[in-house]
C-alpha cells in the first residue's frame, strides 16, 4: 500500500545511541530501504544517487540489491546532497508508513558511522569549520579573493589538487568586514509610520551572510525597517549544516545548544529569529529538534524562527505592508531545495506577488549544488548536470531577473546556465533583495 493518511513525521535522530552505529544494521536498513527504492522509482529524476542505484542493481547478476558491494552501496551515499526532496516531494512511505523509510536520514547515519571511524576527508572536515575559515577569509581577504578567484591559473589548480576543490567551481570571495560585525552601525532606524511598527527580529546571520555575501541581509534589513520593524544583527556561530552534511553529530549538537542558549533571552525579550540563510532556518526549524529533542531552548528557537521571505509574508498578512510601487518584470524563483524542505510552501513567490505588476515564475528544481559537496573535483560535473534542468527552467520565458533564496546555488546556477548555452544574468541574488529594490530602498 503507497502512501498514508496520516501527516508525514520525522524520527528523532538517536545520535547517542550506540546501536546506530552498528555497521551490520546498518548494512542491513541500506540494503531494505535500497530495495523499496528500487521498486519504487519515484525518485528517479531527482538526484544521482537514484539512477546509480537503478543502474547497478540492473547491471548486477540477479538484479537484486543482495547483489550490491559495500563500495556499491557507499556510492548512492556520496551522491546524496542531503537536499531532503525524495522525503519531502516524491516518496510515498515516509512515517508513519509501515515502510518507514527516511532516505536523507539514512544517509546521514552512514556519514555518521564514517565520521566515528574517522573516515570523513580531511578537506570535508576543515572546510566544515565555517567560523574559522571565515574569520581568517575576512581578516585576509585580499590574498584569500584573489588566490580563490575563478580562472586564477596558479592558485586554482592547486587547490584542486591539494584540497580537491574543483578549479572550476566558484568560490565565494569574502567581504572585508564581517557583517555582524558591521551591521549595527547601519542598521536603520525603525519607520515608526510603518504598519510593523514595534516589532522586532534578529537576523541570524549565517556563514555566507556574515562572511561573503551580506547582499540579502542588508536588502532585508532595509525592508524590514522600512515597515517599521526594529532590526538587529546576530552571528553566535555556524548552525553547523556543513558538520551535519559530514555526519559529525556530536558537532552539531554543540552548536544547537550554545546558539540556542544565545537567542533564548532574545525571544524571551520579543525577537523573531529571522535567518538570512534557509540552510540555517531548515537547521534551527527542523534538524536540532531531532538531534537535541528535551532541549528546551532548541524547542523555543524551533518555534520562534522564521525564513526572511515567510516573514515578510507573514507581515504582510498580519500588520500589512508599507505600498510598494509597480514594477513590471518577470522574476524567475529558484524554490531552494532547503526552502522547500521547511514545508512552508514557495513564500518567495508569495512575497514577490505582493509587488504590484511583477511576475514571478516559479523553478522548482534542485540546482545541484547541495552545500560543499558540489564543489569538489569528484562532484562538480555531477552538480552541473543536477542543476541543468533547473537552469533550463529558469531561463525558459527569458525573465527580467533571477532569484534563488540559497546563496550558493545562485552563483552555481550562473554557471549551469553558461553550460546550457545562454547567457547568465548578472546576478542571481536573494528574492528580498528584489523587494528592497522595488521600495527604492
Amino acid at each position: 500500500m503507497e502512501g498514508s493518511l496520516e501527516a508525514p513525521t520525522r524520527h528523532e535522530i538517536p545520535w547517542r545511541d550506540e546501536a546506530w552505529y552498528d555497521e551490520a544494521a546498518l548494512e542491513k536498513e541500506l540494503r531494505r530501504v535500497y530495495d523499496i527504492c528500487h521498486g519504487c522509482r519515484r525518485c528517479f529524476n531527482l538526484c544521482d544517487s537514484f539512477p546509480m542505484l537503478f543502474d547497478m542493481i540492473d547491471e548486477s547478476p540477479n538484479e537484486e540489491v543482495d547483489d550490491l558491494s559495500q563500495g556499491q552501496l557507499k556510492a548512492v551515499v556520496d551522491a546524496c546532497t542531503l537536499c531532503d526532496m525524495c522525503f519531502m516531494t516524491k516518496c510515498p512511505y515516509v512515517p508513519p508508513h509501515e515502510f518507514d523509510l527516511d532516505f536523507p536520514h539514512l544517509m546521514l547515519r552512514h556519514r555518521a558511522v564514517e565520521n566515528r571511524k574517522g573516515e570523513t576527508s580531511l578537506a570535508d572536515r576543515e572546510l566544515a569549520k565555517m567560523t574559522r575559515n571565515g574569520n581568517l577569509g575576512t581578516t585576509f581577504s585580499g590574498l584569500a579573493n584573489w588566490a580563490t578567484k575563478e580562472g586564477n591559473g596558479l592558485t586554482r589548480p592547486i587547490m584542486e589538487a591539494v584540497v580537491g576543490i574543483d578549479s572550476r567551481a566558484h568560490v565565494p570571495p569574502f567581504r572585508d568586514v564581517a557583517f555582524a560585525n558591521g551591521a549595527q552601525a547601519v542598521v536603520p532606524a525603525p519607520n515608526p509610520d510603518g504598519p510593523a511598527f514595534g516589532r522586532k527580529v534578529a537576523l541570524y546571520a549565517g556563514c555566507h551572510d556574515n562572511f561573503n555575501d551580506a547582499t540579502p541581509g542588508e536588502a532585508a534589513m532595509k525592508v524590514l525597517a522600512h515597515n517599521g520593524v526594529q532590526v538587529r544583527v546576530e552571528y553566535p556561530d555556524c548552525c553547523g549544516m556543513p558538520k551535519f552534511e559530514n555526519g559529525d553529530m556530536a558537532s552539531v549538537a554543540s552548536a544547537a545548544e550554545r546558539i540556542s542558549a544565545h537567542f533564548a533571552p532574545l525571544i524571551e525579550d520579543g525577537w523573531d529569529i529571522v535567518p538570512l540563510t534557509t540552510s540555517c532556518a531548515l537547521m534551527l526549524k527542523f534538524e536540532w529538534p531531532l538531534i537535541e529533542p528535551g532541549n528546551a531552548n532548541v524547542e523555543l528557537l524551533s518555534k520562534h524562527t522564521f525564513d526572511v521571505s515567510e516573514y515578510v509574508v507573514a507581515l504582510s498578512k498580519s500588520n500589512g505592508l508599507v505600498p510598494i510601487d509597480p514594477m513590471a518584470k518577470t522574476i524567475g524563483v529558484h524554490f531552494a531545495c532547503h526552502a522547500r524542505a521547511q514545508n512552508m510552501g514557495p513564500k518567495a513567490m508569495e512575497m514577490l506577488r505582493l509587488i504590484p505588476e511583477a511576475k514571478p515564475l516559479l523553478t522548482e528544481r534542485c540546482s545541484g549544488h547541495g552545500g560543499k559537496w558540489g564543489i569538489f573535483k569528484q562532484n562538480f560535473d555531477r552538480a552541473v548536470k543536477v542543476g541543468k534542468p533547473a537552469a533550463r527552467a529558469l531561463m525558459k520565458e527569458n525573465p527580467d531577473l533571477v532569484v534563488s533564496e540559497c546563496p550558493l546555488a545562485g552563483p552555481h546556477l550562473r554557471q549551469v546556465i553558461a553550460a546550457n548555452g545562454n547567457e547568465p544574468p548578472a546576478r542571481i541574488g536573494h528574492p528580498i533583495e528584489v523587494m528592497a529594490f522595488a521600495y527604492g530602498l
